[in-house]
C-alpha cells in the first residue's frame, strides 16, 4: 500500500499538539498539506481555505478535520465530493442529523468516513471493556473535571451555540463508557449549568441508566483548578474497578492492571490507516446522541459569569 497524503484542515492547539506528533509516529501515512486561513508550519504545503487545497493539491488523498465542530459538516461533504477519504476530530459534527447525508456520501464515493474518540485509543480501555463484559456491575460513577482555562484558552467558539461547552471534554467520557459498559445506556435526568454571559455550558450533572436499572452518574466541569479528574469508577460483584487519568490507568481494588502513558491520537491513526486499506467507514455516534439528549432533557440553571482573565 502506498503511503497516504494527508491535510490537515483547521490548525489550531489539538492538531500541533496531538495530530502532528500522531502522524509522524504512524507507518503508511504522512502530513502533505495544511489548510488554515492564519498559517501553518515550515517544511508543509499551505493553503488558505480547503476548497484551495481541493483545486491546487489533487494529490492529496485525505484529509483530517480539526475545525470547531460548527463547521466540520461542510467541509466534510466537500472532501468527500472531492474523492478524499475523511477523518473527522471529534466530535464529529454540531448536530447529529448532519452526518447522515455525510455516511451515505462516504458509501456511494467508496471513501473512509472516520468518526473519532481519542479517549477510546486510551490504554486502560480495552482491559477495563474486556473486564466489565463478564461482570455483574452494580453502579457507575463518573468525574471529569478539569480547567477550561487552561485546556481551552482564548476560544470563545467553544462557548457558541454547537461548540458544546463543557461536553467538550465530557463527550470523551460518554465514548469510554460507551466503549466499556457491556449495555446500552439512556440519560434519564440532567441539570446543566450555564454561565449568565455565555451560550453552553460551563457544568453538567448527569443521571443515566440501562435496561437492568444500573444507576449511572457523571458529573462535569469546567471549574476546576488544581489536579485535574478523568476517573471512571465501576462498582461490580467482584469489586471496584477505576479507570484514572482518562483512561491510562486502570486499577481493580487495589491492583494495578494498567498504568501506562500512551499517546492516543497514534490509535485513531494507525484505526484509519486500516479503514482506508480494507475499504471501511467507522462512523459510531452514540457519544453524539447521549450529549444531544443532554441539551434536550437538561434543566437549565444559571450560574456566576464566565471571565476569560
Amino acid at each position: 500500500m502506498t503511503t497516504i497524503r494527508l491535510a490537515i484542515v483547521g490548525f489550531g492547539k489539538i492538531a500541533g499538539d496531538q495530530h502532528i506528533p500522531a502522524i509522524s509516529g504512524t507507518d503508511g501515512i504522512e502530513l502533505a498539506a495544511i489548510a488554515d486561513p492564519n498559517g501553518g508550519i515550515d517544511g508543509v504545503a499551505h493553503f488558505a481555505t480547503l476548497d484551495q487545497l481541493l483545486a491546487d493539491a489533487p494529490d492529496i488523498d485525505a484529509v483530517a478535520i480539526c475545525t470547531p465542530p460548527q463547521a466540520r459538516s461542510a467541509l466534510a461533504a466537500a472532501a468527500l465530493k472531492a474523492g478524499k477519504h475523511v477523518l473527522l476530530e471529534k466530535p464529529p459534527g454540531a448536530t447529529v442529523s448532519e452526518l447522515d447525508p455525510l455516511i451515505a456520501a462516504a458509501r456511494q464515493s467508496g471513501r473512509t468516513l472516520f468518526a473519532t474518540w481519542h479517549s477510546r485509543f486510551a490504554p486502560a480501555v480495552e482491559p477495563a471493556r474486556e473486564f466489565l463484559a463478564a461482570r455483574q456491575i452494580k453502579s457507575v460513577i463518573v468525574e471529569w473535571k478539569e480547567d477550561v482555562r487552561v485546556w481551552h484558552p482564548r476560544q470563545e467558539w467553544i462557548w457558541e451555540p454547537g461548540g458544546f461547552g463543557v461536553f467538550d471534554p465530557g463527550i470523551n467520557a460518554l465514548a469510554i463508557l460507551t466503549r466499556i459498559l457491556p449495555r446500552p445506556f439512556f440519560l434519564t435526568r440532567a441539570e446543566l449549568s450555564f454561565p449568565r454571559n455565555r451560550a453552553a455550558p460551563i457544568a453538567a450533572d448527569l443521571a443515566f441508566s440501562d435496561q437492568a436499572s444500573t444507576p449511572i452518574r457523571a458529573e462535569f466541569d469546567w471549574r476546576q483548578t488544581g489536579p485535574q479528574t478523568w476517573d471512571i469508577r465501576v462498582e461490580t460483584d467482584v469489586g471496584r474497578l477505576m479507570l484514572s487519568s482518562g483512561g491510562s490507568r486502570l486499577v481493580h481494588d487495589e491492583r494495578v492492571l494498567v498504568d501506562e502513558k500512551k499517546a492516543a491520537y497514534r490509535g485513531i491513526y494507525r484505526r484509519f490507516v486500516e479503514l482506508i486499506a480494507d475499504g471501511a467507514s467507522d462512523i459510531d455516534l452514540s457519544p453524539l446522541v447521549h450529549v444531544a439528549d443532554a441539551f434536550m432533557l437538561g434543566r437549565r440553571r444559571d450560574v456566576e459569569p464566565f471571565i476569560e482573565v
